[in-house]
Protein backbone atom coordinates (compact mmCIF):
# COMPACT_ATOMS: atom_id res chain seq x y z
CA UNK A 1 0.00 0.00 0.00
CA UNK A 2 1.29 3.62 -0.85
CA UNK A 3 0.23 6.90 0.94
CA UNK A 4 0.85 10.28 -0.70
CA UNK A 5 1.75 13.33 1.35
CA UNK A 6 1.13 16.41 0.51
CA UNK A 7 3.14 19.04 2.58
CA UNK A 8 1.58 22.63 1.95
CA UNK A 9 3.10 25.83 3.22
CA UNK A 10 0.65 28.49 4.42
CA UNK A 11 0.56 31.45 2.57
CA UNK A 12 1.60 35.14 2.60
CA UNK A 13 1.94 37.19 5.57
CA UNK A 14 3.27 40.34 4.46
CA UNK A 15 1.60 43.07 2.23
CA UNK A 16 3.33 44.18 -1.32
CA UNK A 17 6.10 46.31 -0.05
CA UNK A 18 6.37 44.95 3.43
CA UNK A 19 9.43 44.17 5.11
CA UNK A 20 9.76 39.90 5.97
CA UNK A 21 10.43 39.48 9.01
CA UNK A 22 11.55 35.93 10.65
CA UNK A 23 8.30 34.79 12.14
CA UNK A 24 7.97 31.76 14.03
CA UNK A 25 5.54 30.07 16.78
CA UNK A 26 5.96 33.19 19.48
CA UNK A 27 4.27 35.67 16.34
CA UNK A 28 0.82 34.32 15.09
CA UNK A 29 -0.67 36.21 12.65
CA UNK A 30 -3.33 35.71 9.98
CA UNK A 31 -2.85 35.53 6.34
CA UNK A 32 -2.82 38.94 4.07
CA UNK A 33 -4.60 38.98 1.09
CA UNK A 34 -2.21 37.58 -1.47
CA UNK A 35 -1.26 34.49 1.21
CA UNK A 36 -5.61 34.12 1.11
CA UNK A 37 -5.19 33.89 -2.77
CA UNK A 38 -2.09 31.81 -2.51
CA UNK A 39 -4.05 28.87 -0.43
CA UNK A 40 -7.45 29.30 -2.98
CA UNK A 41 -4.74 28.52 -5.75
CA UNK A 42 -3.59 25.57 -4.32
CA UNK A 43 -7.18 23.70 -3.35
CA UNK A 44 -8.00 24.68 -6.87
CA UNK A 45 -4.61 22.67 -8.38
CA UNK A 46 -5.18 19.88 -5.63
CA UNK A 47 -8.73 19.40 -7.26
CA UNK A 48 -7.49 19.28 -10.67
CA UNK A 49 -5.14 17.15 -10.22
CA UNK A 50 -7.97 15.15 -9.01
CA UNK A 51 -6.30 14.55 -5.14
CA UNK A 52 -9.07 13.91 -2.42
CA UNK A 53 -7.62 14.21 0.63
CA UNK A 54 -8.32 11.49 3.63
CA UNK A 55 -7.32 13.57 6.30
CA UNK A 56 -5.86 17.27 6.54
CA UNK A 57 -3.22 17.86 9.43
CA UNK A 58 -2.31 22.07 10.57
CA UNK A 59 -0.21 23.47 12.99
CA UNK A 60 -2.54 25.35 15.73
CA UNK A 61 -0.77 28.67 14.25
CA UNK A 62 -3.85 31.02 12.92
CA UNK A 63 -1.68 31.10 9.48
CA UNK A 64 -1.98 27.60 8.51
CA UNK A 65 -5.36 27.15 9.59
CA UNK A 66 -6.45 29.49 7.50
CA UNK A 67 -4.56 28.64 4.57
CA UNK A 68 -5.95 24.72 5.39
CA UNK A 69 -9.58 26.28 5.26
CA UNK A 70 -8.93 28.17 2.60
CA UNK A 71 -7.52 24.97 0.45
CA UNK A 72 -10.19 22.58 1.40
CA UNK A 73 -13.01 25.17 0.50
CA UNK A 74 -11.48 25.94 -2.78
CA UNK A 75 -11.60 21.89 -3.36
CA UNK A 76 -15.07 21.68 -2.49
CA UNK A 77 -15.15 20.30 0.73
CA UNK A 78 -13.20 17.20 2.76
CA UNK A 79 -12.72 16.15 5.99
CA UNK A 80 -12.27 18.36 9.52
CA UNK A 81 -8.91 20.03 9.88
CA UNK A 82 -6.97 18.43 12.77
CA UNK A 83 -4.32 19.90 14.83
CA UNK A 84 -1.31 19.08 15.24
CA UNK A 85 1.44 20.93 17.73
CA UNK A 86 4.73 19.09 15.97
CA UNK A 87 3.39 20.92 12.81
CA UNK A 88 4.06 24.18 14.40
CA UNK A 89 6.76 26.55 13.17
CA UNK A 90 10.11 27.13 15.12
CA UNK A 91 10.72 29.52 17.78
CA UNK A 92 13.49 32.21 16.42
CA UNK A 93 15.08 33.62 19.84
CA UNK A 94 16.22 36.52 19.79
CA UNK A 95 15.23 36.72 16.17
CA UNK A 96 11.74 36.44 16.62
CA UNK A 97 9.74 38.80 14.45
CA UNK A 98 12.60 41.03 13.46
CA UNK A 99 13.28 41.78 9.90
CA UNK A 100 15.57 39.88 7.17
CA UNK A 101 18.94 42.43 7.74
CA UNK A 102 19.07 42.54 11.67
CA UNK A 103 18.67 38.44 11.41
CA UNK A 104 21.44 38.26 9.19
CA UNK A 105 23.60 40.79 11.10
CA UNK A 106 23.09 38.74 14.59
CA UNK A 107 23.77 35.31 12.94
CA UNK A 108 25.94 36.00 10.08
CA UNK A 109 25.32 34.68 6.06
CA UNK A 110 26.83 31.41 6.37
CA UNK A 111 24.18 30.30 9.69
CA UNK A 112 21.28 30.95 7.46
CA UNK A 113 22.54 28.83 4.69
CA UNK A 114 23.55 26.19 6.83
CA UNK A 115 20.01 25.92 8.10
CA UNK A 116 18.55 26.35 4.52
CA UNK A 117 20.65 23.72 3.33
CA UNK A 118 20.97 21.43 6.24
CA UNK A 119 18.11 22.56 8.82
CA UNK A 120 21.53 23.38 10.91
CA UNK A 121 19.63 26.11 13.51
CA UNK A 122 21.35 29.00 14.26
CA UNK A 123 22.33 29.55 18.23
CA UNK A 124 19.48 31.09 19.73
CA UNK A 125 16.78 29.62 17.59
CA UNK A 126 14.69 27.19 20.00
CA UNK A 127 13.74 24.25 17.45
CA UNK A 128 13.46 21.04 19.26
CA UNK A 129 14.87 18.72 16.62
CA UNK A 130 14.89 15.38 18.48
CA UNK A 131 11.24 15.66 18.50
CA UNK A 132 10.13 16.89 15.34
CA UNK A 133 12.05 14.81 13.82
CA UNK A 134 10.34 11.34 16.30
CA UNK A 135 6.73 13.13 15.54
CA UNK A 136 7.57 12.62 11.80
CA UNK A 137 9.31 9.06 12.46
CA UNK A 138 5.82 8.09 13.68
CA UNK A 139 3.93 9.80 11.77
CA UNK A 140 5.03 7.67 8.69
CA UNK A 141 4.82 4.53 10.03
CA UNK A 142 0.90 4.46 10.72
CA UNK A 143 0.11 7.29 7.93
CA UNK A 144 -3.35 6.17 6.79
CA UNK A 145 -4.10 4.98 2.87
CA UNK A 146 -4.89 7.86 0.27
CA UNK A 147 -3.68 11.00 0.69
CA UNK A 148 -2.80 13.38 3.18
CA UNK A 149 -2.78 16.93 3.48
CA UNK A 150 -0.42 18.62 6.31
CA UNK A 151 -0.37 22.77 6.44
CA UNK A 152 2.96 23.73 8.10
CA UNK A 153 5.44 26.53 7.92
CA UNK A 154 8.88 26.81 6.46
CA UNK A 155 10.93 25.94 9.35
CA UNK A 156 8.85 23.32 10.26
CA UNK A 157 7.96 21.33 7.42
CA UNK A 158 12.09 20.73 6.47
CA UNK A 159 12.39 18.13 9.65
CA UNK A 160 10.09 16.29 7.61
CA UNK A 161 12.72 15.76 4.70
CA UNK A 162 15.42 15.08 7.38
CA UNK A 163 13.65 11.91 9.41
CA UNK A 164 15.19 9.27 7.82
CA UNK A 165 18.18 8.79 6.57
CA UNK A 166 16.48 7.50 2.87
CA UNK A 167 15.00 11.24 3.01
CA UNK A 168 17.88 12.80 3.99
CA UNK A 169 19.50 11.45 0.92
CA UNK A 170 17.41 12.26 -1.54
CA UNK A 171 17.14 16.10 0.00
CA UNK A 172 20.27 16.27 -0.28
CA UNK A 173 20.11 16.99 -4.10
CA UNK A 174 18.13 19.70 -3.41
CA UNK A 175 19.00 23.31 -3.90
CA UNK A 176 17.38 23.89 -0.59
CA UNK A 177 15.22 22.72 2.50
CA UNK A 178 12.93 25.37 1.91
CA UNK A 179 9.37 25.77 0.76
CA UNK A 180 7.47 28.89 -0.66
CA UNK A 181 4.86 30.58 0.45
CA UNK A 182 1.69 28.88 -1.02
CA UNK A 183 4.24 26.08 -1.84
CA UNK A 184 4.73 22.23 -1.77
CA UNK A 185 5.76 18.84 -1.76
CA UNK A 186 5.21 14.92 -2.01
CA UNK A 187 6.19 12.17 -0.24
CA UNK A 188 4.80 8.92 -0.55
CA UNK A 189 5.07 6.09 1.98
CA UNK A 190 5.09 2.44 1.22
CA UNK A 191 4.92 0.22 4.17
CA UNK A 192 6.05 3.25 6.32
CA UNK A 193 9.22 4.19 4.14
CA UNK A 194 9.17 7.60 3.18
CA UNK A 195 10.59 8.58 -0.25
CA UNK A 196 10.77 12.24 -1.44
CA UNK A 197 8.47 12.80 -5.03
CA UNK A 198 8.41 16.65 -5.07
CA UNK A 199 9.26 19.58 -2.61
CA UNK A 200 8.88 23.45 -3.23
CA UNK A 201 6.72 23.37 -6.43
CA UNK A 202 4.09 26.07 -6.79
CA UNK A 203 0.95 25.55 -8.66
Amino acid sequence: MTSFLVIARHGNTFAPGEPPRRIGAATDVPLVESGREQAALLGKHFAAEGWQFTQVLASPLQRTRESAILIVAAMGGGPAIESRDWLAEIDHGPDENREEAEVIARIGEAALASWDAHGVAPAGWHVDGPTRLAAWRDFFAQVPEGVSLLVTSNGAARFGLMATAELSEQAAALPSLKLATGAYGVIAVDLGRPRLIAWNRRP
